[in-house]
């Protein structure tokens, strides 16, 4: 993998929101919420890159901003050689239909007043417009059999559906232009665990049929394990960990992934009983006003004095990299 040409690459993106309300004075300058705050990282063709972290520390903005739904504050992301953050609507158009989004709820993105084959034939319509009815209905009616959608349900209606088959509407609608990438933010997240797998495998099964790459936003670690190659590990913003799954697994380095590994439950009743969960204290610094050097400081086990002087870069081998400089091997 390392002597192919990434498929994606991302430059220190930052993501700031402007919040008015949250100034003292009308004269004060504006303060800028930090979603996402400088991270990078290369995504391989046919690579799954799991995205891990608490509510709040940027990974669906970062999964927003990789397609164009929320605009980068600065930064790079390339694809094909084209800086996507630069581009205007226009030009980002032919660039879209080659990654694509499944979303976290899966009823919620679906339009209720549409039917399941007006859906998932919807991008086909606004990229291929030159494809006849009978054209359009036997791609939608292909990719239905393929994500496990019975063909006689193509004239229903959203709300008719199961979240699991809503997710696989989903799904077949952002396959149906056999795009190179598709970001996945938290696509299993509302749905019930036996539902979450079978979601997760025809995922992998899809990836291999069609070679696709994988952004994986996930709370749920075991699920991300499970699906990953490798793991982003972000916290306020900032990037903590990135390493191999594999490697993150069996030896997490930063205290915050040391943290959320912790608390994943281990099917051994006897090791779950005896096992440590490492809990943080504190509460979450806000966004707003994040602390100064490393963001996770205030949390922090290990914490040193010059913790709060440099913010930490991602350094270590390729396969594992930590932003830690006090937990650096």
């Amino acid at each position: 993998m390392s002597n192919q040409t990434p498929l994606l690459q991302v430059r220190d993106v930052c993501v700031h929101f402007p919040i008015p309300a949250a100034r003292d004075w009308p004269w004060q300058p504006i303060p800028k919420l930090k979603a996402v705050d400088g991270v990078s990282f290369d995504l391989m063709p046919g690579e799954t890159l799991g995205v891990v972290g608490e509510s709040g520390c940027g990974k669906s903005t970062l999964a927003r901003a990789l397609i164009g739904l929320v605009k980068a504050t600065s930064g790079d992301i390339m694809w094909d050689g084209k800086n996507l953050a630069g581009m205007d609507d226009a030009s980002f158009h032919d660039v879209r239909r080659n990654m694509q989004m499944i979303f976290q709820d899966p009823l919620a993105s679906l339009n209720p007043r549409m039917t399941i084959g007006d859906i998932i034939a919807e991008p086909l319509r606004n990229y291929e417009p030159n494809l006849s009815q009978d054209e359009v209905k036997s791609k939608v009616r292909q990719i239905m059999d393929r994500v496990g959608l019975l063909p006689n349900v193509i004239n229903r209606y959203p709300h008719e559906f199961s979240g699991g088959q809503c997710q696989r509407v989903g799904i077949a609608r952002a396959l149906i232009l056999k795009p190179k990438l598709i970001i996945c933010d938290e696509p299993v997240s509302a749905l019930d665990v036996s539902i979450q797998a079978q979601v997760v495998n025809l995922l992998k099964e899809l990836q291999d049929e069609m070679g696709l790459a994988l952004v994986f936003i996930a709370h749920d670690l075991s699920v991300v394990k499970h699906i990953s190659d490798r793991v982003l590990v972000m916290y306020l913003g900032n990037e903590a960990e990135l390493a191999t799954s594999e490697s993150l697994y069996a030896n997490p380095t930063h205290p915050y992934t040391q943290a959320l590994l912790s608390a994943v439950p281990v099917p051994d009743p006897e090791l779950e009983r005896t096992k440590t969960i490492q809990l943080l204290e504190g509460d979450l610094p806000s966004p707003i006003n994040p602390p100064s050097g490393c963001v996770f400081r205030t949390r922090c086990p290990k914490v040193q004095d010059s913790c709060a002087e440099v913010r930490p870069s991602l350094k270590g081998e390729d396969h594992h990299k930590v932003a830690c400089p006090v937990m650096m091997p």
